[in-house]
């Protein structure tokens, strides 16, 4: 898939997740390129790590309680970046075993889109915003 297009509180649309209330604050699932379990599985990617975006160059799991942005020269689309997707026992069949173990820790984020917009795959402006308050986005600290 080229590109996504990501609905405000529902998530991408086409993903299994939704418009599902359950997974709202949840619905987008980033991972850094740098954390894939190589070493279990050299030809891993995107696919078998159950995540909707990959990104290189960024520690995606320290960014937990801020919002970003991420722009492709369509508009930013902005992210409340919520908790960690934890890697789940199906990472050690779907990649191979040993990969739930090497992924936890950087088995990357859960996010609830908070714009409308399309991510598409290639090159991205990546921004941090505003840090986040009980799950709603405050303008606290702005970086860039």
């Amino acid at each position: 898939m080229s590109q996504v297009e990501v609905r405000r509180h529902l998530g991408i649309v086409g993903d299994r997740y939704f418009a599902q209330p359950a997974h709202r604050d949840a619905s987008v699932t980033i991972m850094a390129v740098e954390s894939l379990p190589l070493g279990v599985n050299p030809s891993v990617d995107l696919r078998q790590t159950r995540r909707n975006i990959l990104l290189r160059g960024v520690d995606i799991d320290s960014y937990i309680g801020w919002v970003i942005e991420l722009d492709n020269g369509n508009g930013p689309v902005a992210l409340g970046v919520n908790r960690a997707a934890r890697p789940c026992a199906w990472m050690d069949a779907v990649i191979g075993p040993g990969a739930q173990r090497a992924l936890r820790g950087k088995g990357g984020v859960r996010c609830t889109p908070l714009s409308n917009g399309v991510i598409q795959v290639g090159k991205a402006r990546f921004r941090v915003v505003e840090q986040l308050i009980s799950g709603n986005a405050a303008s606290r600290r702005r970086h860039s």
